[in-house]
């Protein structure tokens, strides 16, 4: 992807998005159980590598769970974030998340493959520039990496997030916290797309009911696939979870 006309879009803007369309995400689920892929068969099995999996904006990994199992079943080592909830300074939610990949690399002498869901996608980007050396691949799913621009109740939550991380603080947090505009490392290696030498595919929906999808594709239209599937129902869809077996595989 062309570095010159990337732009992260640093101020949050409201989004006039079909959120009643995520009411749908049991039919990914149960679309997910009838599917071959859900049970390991016509995908490439794994090598062993590592793939962690990153929850979305109010997430915990519990809800990754499905995906988590599944990757396992499959042939990876897989490991789910240990960030806690996905609610936090982003640069403490990345430093955790270092974490996890270095003890991933360390215990499978290997390159370390990242799978983040929404705001989770932005968590792997932002880990992934930081850490070029032992990341392999990353993968997001609905994740708003060109800038926030989400359904107005998902904007009034985050403002919540801000006020309470501030309260908490107080004088240990930066003024921008948890916005564009904070100058920590997190959010400053956003600034730019993904390392070249890290293969990044970026899976989006335009029936997504929460975030708008023009903020989550890649410049280079080849590193950007369309599923049908809701914003939520994305870690449920056996056409995703498909398309990530065939990623993680390719060498």
């Amino acid at each position: 992807m062309s570095t010159s006309s990337y732009a992260f879009h640093k101020d949050q803007q409201s989004a006039s998005r079909p959120i009643w369309r995520e009411s749908f995400v049991g039919l990914d689920w149960l679309t997910l159980r009838a599917s071959p892929v859900f049970y390991g068969l016509g995908i490439p099995r794994g090598d062993h590598s590592a793939v962690i999996t990153v929850p979305g904006f109010m997430g915990t990994d519990l809800y990754l769970q499905e995906l988590h199992w599944w990757l396992k079943r499959i042939g990876y080592r897989s490991y789910l974030s240990d960030i806690g909830r996905n609610a936090d300074c982003l640069d403490l939610l990345v430093d955790r998340l270092l974490s996890t990949i270095q003890k991933a690399y360390d215990e499978t002498h290997g390159m370390v493959h990242l799978i983040g869901h929404s705001l989770g996608g932005v968590l792997v980007l932002s880990a992934a520039s930081l850490r070029p050396d032992i990341v392999a691949s990353v993968i997001t799913l609905g994740a708003p990496f060109r800038g926030i621009r989400s359904h107005p109740m998902v904007l009034e939550m985050s403002k919540i997030v801000r006020q309470r991380i501030r309260s908490a603080r107080r004088d240990q947090t930066k003024p921008a916290c948890f916005t564009g505009y904070c100058d920590c490392e997190a959010v400053n290696a956003l600034q730019s797309p993904c390392p070249p030498k890290i293969p990044h595919t970026a899976v989006y929906t335009k029936a997504d009911g929460i975030v708008d999808w023009r903020v989550c594709i890649n410049d280079d239209p080849a590193t950007n696939v369309e599923v049908q599937s809701t914003h939520l129902g994305m870690v449920f869809n056996p056409w995703v979870y498909e398309l990530i077996a065939r990623r993680l595989a390719q060498k």
